[in-house]
């Protein structure tokens, strides 16, 4: 009788819980959530969309701290930002490391991102770089005349064909992002390294979602030969490889060309080739740049996307950035870098954007890398764990009326939570493109 993919899924499913129970050690009670079910747990709890919402009703009945377990794996939500610092600032050092992503990490290759690198020395490496290149506010200062001039392209862009506005935006994130990472200034129309980035991170998306492939669930499905019953995520898999290699590949390798020429202008990878770095610190500036750039581009995208909504959707508000604008700008010319200092309001509604729309509402999992204790509750080693940083930014005992968008919450004698406290992540995993976002 042949062997199909549900019958080889079925049994992988049924060995993969019994390892799990007669592996697991009960030390402590672990933090309140959902009953699950005999060896499958939580598996059907589990959303399929828009965690944040379920693990925010979750919250309302269990706590700031609630843990849940899917086919054995252990997986805990933390819903508050005090819990989330005390975790994953303050014991950064054993919960710094990253799940594994069965397709998207490592069939597909996004492993070697600073996002998903296990927490070691390649990512230590990593954040080294990213801190010396691009790590301050006063180092991104060289990189003030590109921003001003790429956004003064996409108001003439915004000006000839408004309708647009989102392929704008778009372009204009990657156009921003590929100087600073490549020195590469974006062609008119449809830019190759663009397109290239945006199938990418849409096949990033897809492929380390759960929900998507099975294998996400199953990791011992990752071993089934691509010519397999049910195994054409495999061919996937190596389809999508190759749109993450000449994502990674073709840009590094314009920059070495024209370093070459001694035409390169000063980039995040050109500072770093400067230094004759051996070829195993070369992979990790290839894989940190690409990093930066499928990193920075979307999470961009998103959150102009949000503000233009929130303009949109609250006049008021408008009305009074664009006053002060007037008053300090004046209507003559565009503003600089070098006003933003004397723009309270303005800097208060980006601050009320990042908050009002979480861009990465549950973050990236971390994973324990010890058993620990937390008000009684165990997290067992190789947990995952989940801030739900939508819920923190709407939390009501932290944020007045949070469903609202006001940016005068930030400003006054008594100005509310600062967002960056928890929308760029935690501890070690951090966004380290904080400095590029704020620059």
């Amino acid at each position: 009788m042949a062997v199909t993919f549900i019958d080889a899924a079925l049994l992988t499913i049924g060995v993969y819980c019994l390892w799990k129970v007669f592996t697991s050690k009960a030390k402590a009670p672990l933090p309140p959530g959902p009953k699950g079910l005999p060896l499958l747990g939580n598996i059907f709890d589990m959303p399929s969309e828009k965690e944040w919402i379920t693990f925010t009703k979750w919250s309302e009945k269990w706590g700031d701290i609630v843990s849940v377990s899917v086919l054995g794996q252990p997986i805990v939500v933390i819903n508050s930002m005090d819990v989330a610092i005390e975790l994953l600032d303050r014991r950064s050092s054993i919960n710094s490391d990253r799940p594994t992503i069965p397709m998207g990490g490592e069939l597909v290759g996004w492993k070697n991102t600073t996002v998903l690198l296990p927490y070691g020395p390649h990512h230590r490496l990593s954040r080294k770089l990213f801190h010396q290149i691009i790590g301050t506010t006063s180092v991104m200062e060289r990189y003030h005349a590109v921003e001003e001039h790429e956004t003064r392209r996409f108001l003439r862009a915004l000006l000839k064909s408004p309708e647009d506005f989102r392929a704008h935006v778009r372009k204009t994130a990657g156009a921003i992002i590929l100087r600073i990472a490549y020195g590469y200034e974006v062609k008119q129309g449809e830019d190759p390294f663009v397109k290239l980035a945006d199938e990418a991170t849409d096949q990033f998306s897809l492929s380390s979602s759960p929900g998507v492939f099975l294998v996400n669930l199953l990791p011992p499905l990752a071993y089934l030969p691509e010519w397999f019953p049910g195994a054409g995520f495999q061919k996937t898999a190596k389809k999508w490889a190759r749109t993450l290699n000449d994502m990674v590949d073709l840009p590094f390798q314009f920059v070495k060309k024209e370093m070459a020429s001694s035409a390169a202008p000063v980039s995040f990878v050109s500072s770093l080739l400067d230094q004759h770095l051996e070829d195993e610190k070369e992979f990790d500036v290839k894989w940190s740049a690409a990093s930066l750039y499928s990193g920075g581009a979307d999470t961009t995208v998103a959150t102009i996307d949000a503000f233009i909504l929130a303009m949109s959707l609250f006049p008021d508000v408008q009305k009074k950035a664009q006053a002060e604008l007037d008053r300090v700008v004046g209507t003559d010319r565009l503003p600089t870098f070098e006003d933003r200092e004397h723009l309270p309001y303005l800097n208060a509604l980006v601050l009320e954007t990042l908050r009002w729309h979480a861009v990465a509402p549950t973050g990236v999992a971390h994973r324990s890398q010890e058993d620990q204790f937390f008000n009684g509750y165990l997290i067992p080693k190789n947990s995952l764990i989940i801030s739900n940083q939508w819920q923190m930014l709407h939390d009501p005992r932290v944020y007045t009326n949070p469903a609202a968008f006001e940016p005068g919450r930030f400003l006054g004698d008594q100005p509310e939570r600062d967002p960056q406290d928890a929308c760029f992540g935690f501890g070690r995993r951090i966004c380290p493109g904080i400095s590029t976002a704020f620059s």
